[in-house]
């Protein structure tokens, strides 16, 4: 389970927790200009935007979980087991594996629009990466500088894209009926309630946040989409960027998992936030946080040698970073 959300101020931030069981040795990958992607069933390419993102240890391809381009358009793939359908390869389509998604996507496509476009082209294709590395259930989260985000979801009856006007994907049931549920909450606000109860009934304001009453607090991926959905439209920062990326770790630290709180059916796994990642995609900076290292970690596109055709890779920090001040 995981969960997405963008946050738009003066800049547009966009970023995910990446909620699992297992890591597989995380790291930032920055694709440069000219490494050449080489696809399954289309023409390898040669020449493309820069990428950075956040993939698995995989030393020949850059399995991205989330990326954004130099400009600006942002991906994450999220968990969406039991729904996810992929097919066999059709004519006159433009057939991609679901782990060719976000390269193809971010390769060309500078905005959600035109990423829409080569989205209607698509069949997603069950294709396997590698017998030891079998396909997941996915769908995805698109955002752009522009404040635009969209959902994509591959289901029985074809690829969906639904726009997204709250920001924000977790996992089950499809974004239809989540972005539906929230009209379970809305009589939420970040302002204490009126007495409405009915009848001379005095009751009392004991505490500040009672507005937001009855918001959920479990992990389920439908309890977690209505949180982040709430937090971040009721986020504020002022415009520096240190608030910023600080607000937002903040926006997705209300639903990030414990280590130990979500069983799996293993004695010694549970599900946690693995890390945080979190994009200023209009300057091309990745921060992120992991578990075990609350700091905050930075890096920049514009510090790389962009024009290059080998991969640049740097290694999650995981170990906490204490600063002692005595």
């Amino acid at each position: 389970m995981c969960t997405a959300s963008n946050y738009i101020t003066d800049k547009h931030y966009f970023g995910r927790n990446f909620d699992y069981e297992i890591s597989y040795n995380e790291r930032v990958t920055i694709t440069p200009r000219n490494y050449e992607f080489k696809y399954r069933k289309i023409n390898d390419v040669k020449s493309h935007y820069a990428i950075i993102g956040i993939a698995a240890g995989i030393d020949e391809y850059p399995l991205y979980y989330d990326a954004c381009n130099e400009k600006g358009l942002s991906i994450a793939g999220l968990n969406f087991e039991g729904n996810a359908v992929y097919n066999d390869c059709e004519n006159n389509m433009i057939n991609i594996a679901p782990f060719e998604l976000i390269p193809y996507i971010l390769s060309s496509a500078s905005t959600v629009f035109e990423a829409r476009k080569l989205l209607g082209e698509i069949n997603l294709v069950d294709i396997n990466f590698a017998d030891e590395l079998p396909l997941s259930p996915l769908h995805w989260m698109l955002s752009d500088n522009n404040g635009k985000s969209i959902v994509v979801e591959p289901l029985e009856d074809g690829l969906k894209i639904y726009d997204n006007p709250v920001g924000v994907l977790t996992n089950n049931p499809p974004f239809d009926k989540q972005l539906f549920t929230l009209n379970n909450y809305r009589n939420l606000s970040n302002r204490n309630p009126e007495n409405t109860f009915g009848g001379s009934i005095d009751l009392d304001e004991y505490s500040r946040g009672m507005g937001a009453i009855g918001l959920p607090g479990d992990l389920s991926s439908s309890s977690r989409f209505a949180k982040v959905a709430f937090t971040r439209a009721n986020s504020y920062s002022s415009g520096d960027e240190a608030s910023c990326v600080s607000q937002f770790f903040h926006i997705l630290g209300s639903v990030e998992q414990q280590n130990g709180c979500t069983f799996i059916d293993d004695p010694d796994l549970f599900e946690y936030t693995i890390y945080t990642s979190c994009y200023n995609t209009n300057d091309g900076i990745l921060y992120y946080r992991t578990y075990n290292n609350s700091q905050i970690t930075a890096v920049s596109l514009a510090n790389e040698d962009l024009n290059s055709k080998d991969l640049i890779n740097y290694l999650l920090v995981n170990d906490e970073q204490i600063k002692f001040i005595n």
